[in-house]
């Protein structure tokens, strides 16, 4: 769009509030497609698939299905629009810890839309929101309870062949303020000796942000861009001189946090 589309865009007041109005609308689909896998689908499959691996196949590429239809109804009203750079190299990662910067509430559903597999780590919380705790349930998503119990499930499920996304910022990143890191990915990594594929995202107009609520909408469409960059090898954090693993995790999250931050100039806030 040349600089006067965007000038006109930005100061349409019907465009606006058609924005509003859509993005109030699919925040409320969302909650009721959630209800409804769980309700209705999820139960279905259930009767019809017995074999555990195959029913659980099928759940993860219902949810990603429904992913796809929600953010192609999002680009098609014009509330947001996105682009990937890279997700071929999905393709590849069987077993491998994914690792993505984390500035919109849209994250992870973008994620999982395009991964072939998406397990997650959901916060213990979203088991009480009766929207979304039957697919977190149903996926078998692990649940964050902060117990030592998270990181043998996540390398039984990395070593089994999983895809296990996380957010090592913990929450959105706070927009204007500098990336923190938690340890508890490099942790994961380097228990199951996996590969780290590292994500980038960046989202301008700032949408859906820690701080901002959903009818906060931009003075223009936001565009997200998803780069899927290489591939690390957590072994190669190891160091036999190391007095303590800790000093291991140490180096792969400033590893993850400088290689998240790369290209990142932007200011995201709202």
């Amino acid at each position: 769009m040349g600089e006067s589309g965007l000038n006109n865009e930005m100061s349409s007041l019907p465009n606006r509030i058609w924005r509003w109005l859509a993005t109030g609308f699919f925040f409320a689909l969302f909650g009721i497609g959630g209800l409804l896998l769980s309700l209705i689908w999820f139960n279905l499959l259930r009767l019809v698939i017995r074999q555990p691996d195959r029913l659980h196949r099928m759940t993860l590429n219902s949810i990603r299905s429904s992913f796809r239809f929600f953010l192609g109804g999002l680009r098609l009203v014009g509330v947001m629009d996105y682009r990937f750079t890279g997700d071929e190299k999905f393709q590849q990662d069987t077993g491998c810890l994914i690792v993505a910067n984390h500035p919109s509430l849209l994250d992870y559903v973008i994620l999982a839309s395009q991964m072939p597999r998406c397990d997650c780590i959901v916060k213990q919380a979203l088991l009480k929101n009766p929207f979304l705790s039957g697919v977190i349930k149903a996926a078998g998503y692990l649940v964050n309870s902060g117990s030592d119990a998270l990181l043998q499930a996540c390398e039984t499920r990395l070593k089994a062949g999983g895809t296990l996304l996380v957010f090592p910022e913990g929450t959105r990143t706070v927009p204007g303020e500098p990336m923190t890191l938690q340890r508890g990915a490099a942790n994961i990594a380097l228990r199951a000796n996996c590969d780290v594929r590292i994500v980038h995202i960046t989202c301008q107009p700032p949408m859906l942000t820690k701080r901002g609520k959903w009818y906060q909408i931009p003075p223009v469409k936001p565009q997200f861009v998803i780069t899927v960059a290489d591939k690390v090898k957590a072994e190669d954090f190891l160091n036999e001189s190391d007095l303590s693993p800790a000093l291991a995790a140490r180096r792969l999250t400033q590893h993850l946090r400088t290689e998240l931050m790369r290209g990142n100039t932007q200011d995201n806030e709202k």
